[in-house]
């Protein structure tokens, strides 16, 4: 019986992710348009190349299983790093992008999205980790000096001078990061709290609480919402 259920349970999965993938396809082509040309290019080139050696040495048929197999790797790490290229062509200059990339950092960070903002919907984010605390900011940057001012100061009132405080503001000019690299900037900062430290921080600016948090919300469903559907996913 449980056999069973674990079948149909792959079998419903299965569509799903076929599903997902011509969906993230569908995404990336829009963007670019060459993707599917070159993904295959790769494929063919990886496979001729290790089929090719195979009748060289004597043994096609090992170098052209092992061919279509590294055909096949190469084929998904290209696909998938064009389809990110492409969604963060997407997400560029639209509001809240950031916060995006900060849900996909990865392990070990707590992420709170909009801490502080201005009237002027210039917004910070907040990460907390091994490397400290990282604020990470979008909208205009001489608007967001004073944001991120209040917020560091801020920062080293609740949690010390012990904590590192880094910010990141996000775009394309001069001392500014690229949304595309802002994982791979906070990735590459110094690791200088320990598991305890960064569970202590964490907790100070729990305590806290946060722009979202703090924000007065009337009591009551919200007007225009009756009957809607929160969409699955993030």
């Amino acid at each position: 019986m449980a056999r069973k259920e674990r079948a149909a349970n792959a079998d419903t999965a299965n569509p799903g992710r076929l599903k997902q993938i011509a969906l993230t396809y569908k995404m990336t082509r829009r963007n670019d348009p060459k993707v599917g040309l070159i993904v295959a290019g790769v494929g063919i080139v990886v496979f001729g190349v290790l089929l090719g050696l195979g009748f060289l040495i004597g043994h096609p048929v090992y170098l052209g299983i092992l061919g279509f197999l590294l055909a096949f790797l190469a084929m998904a790490i290209v696909f998938g790093r064009r389809a990110e290229r492409a969604a963060f062509g997407q997400m560029e200059g639209q509001p809240g992008a950031a916060a995006a990339v900060l849900d996909n950092v990865g392990r070990g960070w707590t992420t709170t999205p909009a801490v502080a903002m201005n009237r002027n919907q210039d917004v910070v984010h907040r990460a907390v980790g091994k490397a400290g605390i990282v604020l990470v900011a979008e909208g205009n940057p001489n608007r967001l000096k004073t944001l991120l001012a209040a917020e560091k100061k801020k920062m080293a009132r609740i949690v010390g001078g012990d904590v590192p405080v880094t910010d990141i503001i996000v775009g394309n000019g001069e001392d500014q990061v690229p949304l595309k690299k802002v994982r791979t900037k906070m990735l590459k900062l110094p690791r200088t709290l320990t598991g305890p430290q960064v569970t202590a921080t964490n907790d100070r600016l729990r305590a806290m609480g946060d722009l979202m948090s703090n924000m007065p919300v009337p009591k009551g469903p919200m007007p225009g919402t009756k009957g809607m559907k929160m969409p699955r996913g993030r």
